[in-house]
């Protein structure tokens, strides 16, 4: 097995343990946003949903995969909290934006980007074990997301109340999340509300004359210029294509290899991806965050899933950067999250909103690269 992918599955064990311990909140049952630069967490700090979400998904994931068994028990008392504390609290439907830490109300915006995280989190808990009471908060939390949170121009709005400008992150995560919501359910309605954000995609998300995937759009889904080109979402849908022709039998080749060759342009001299470029291929943002690095090596992993000669190395390769850059903290358990130009860590905390990504590409590279390994 690679030396990186046995590093960062190393790593995994030790952010599981440390995310259920001085990362996990007794008293509010829930997780803290983020430990400070030498492990201690910050218990004041305001608790994102989406960051709740992103948890619960880490440690269902983690038990499903037989990684931390302990985690099914985690991600179950950490959703139940999230169902008491942030769905419905004013008696309007659908999960508040933001919580204090003592389970108080913020922030009492319905953000759809929340509300896929939400989906991606219930779905991967019932895949542990099929519990009939999840599926019903699915199919609740589907009925919000079809009837208050559909777009009649398409795609979802940003939330309630809704806000411009319209973003294909969303977008994203909720095709993320339906793809999910399939794997978990095999209910082909899921399949079906993926097909919808990959029909948008390709009509309007999508450029095919410059190969890029847009960021920021007016509410018809025309894009507004100057276009921002994100390296790490071009290849976060490399990956997400990929999972949807699994589920669909879609091809979606060719926009795979556009969008992988287009985010390839944008990193600097260490090979990592940087965090923003524009439509010519010039370099808009130098600083580099962790999670475009999680993405590249996922893209990598896709192509190599479809027999692209050389996609298993660039994977590796990848997750080596990843290793040697973001994972190579002295908290164990523990990463960087972003670096200027010079390699100068700019966040001076371990924030809990990058394991989602790091998780999903460790268990992605251990389950392609050590494949291949046995």
């Amino acid at each position: 097995m690679h030396p990186a992918l046995v590093s960062s599955k190393a790593l995994m064990t030790e952010a599981l343990f440390v995310w259920s311990g001085v990362g996990w909140d007794v008293h509010g049952t829930s997780f803290v946003e983020r430990l400070s630069a030498v492990g201690v967490a910050d218990r004041v700090a305001p608790r994102r949903v989406r960051v709740q979400a992103r948890q619960i998904y880490c440690f269902a994931k983690a038990a499903h995969l037989g990684w931390y068994p302990d985690g099914a028990a985690i991600a179950r008392k950490a959703l139940g909290s999230l169902l008491v504390k942030a769905k419905s609290p004013d008696g309007r439907p659908g999960f508040v934006h933001i919580l204090a830490p003592d389970g108080s109300v913020l922030n009492p915006l319905r953000d759809t980007y929340d509300h896929a995280f939400t989906l991606l989190a219930l779905a991967t808990v019932y895949q542990l074990d099929r519990d009939m009471r999840v599926r019903a908060e699915i199919d609740s939390l589907m009925h919000f997301i079809d009837t208050q949170l559909r777009s009649p121009d398409g795609g979802y709005v940003e939330g309630i109340p809704a806000a411009m400008p319209r973003r294909q992150n969303p977008q994203m995560h909720m095709f993320e999340a339906f793809i999910a919501a399939f794997d978990a359910t095999h209910d082909p309605a899921f399949q079906q509300r993926a097909g919808d954000i990959f029909g948008l995609f390709v009509s309007n998300l999508f450029d095919a004359k410059t190969g890029m995937l847009g960021e920021y759009f007016e509410q018809d889904w025309s894009r507004i210029e100057p276009v921002s080109v994100e390296p790490g979402h071009q290849a976060e849908w490399v990956w997400l294509l990929k999972q949807f022709e699994r589920i669909t039998g879609c091809p979606t080749g060719k926009y795979r290899a556009v969008l992988l060759e287009s985010a390839l342009r944008y990193h600097d001299a260490t090979g990592c991806l940087v965090d923003e470029g524009d439509v010519h291929g010039n370099v808009v943002k130098s600083t580099r965050r962790l999670w475009p690095q999680t993405e590249i090596i996922k893209a990598w992993l896709a192509q190599a899933e479809s027999g692209v000669e050389g996609a298993a190395d660039e994977a590796r390769a990848a997750l080596a950067r990843l290793d040697k850059h973001y994972l190579q903290h002295p908290v164990k358990g523990g990463w960087y999250d972003q670096f200027d130009a010079e390699g100068n860590s700019l966040v001076d905390t371990i924030p809990a909103s990058s394991f989602y990504h790091i998780l999903c590409a460790v268990a992605e590279a251990d389950r392609v690269l050590g494949a291949e390994a046995q």
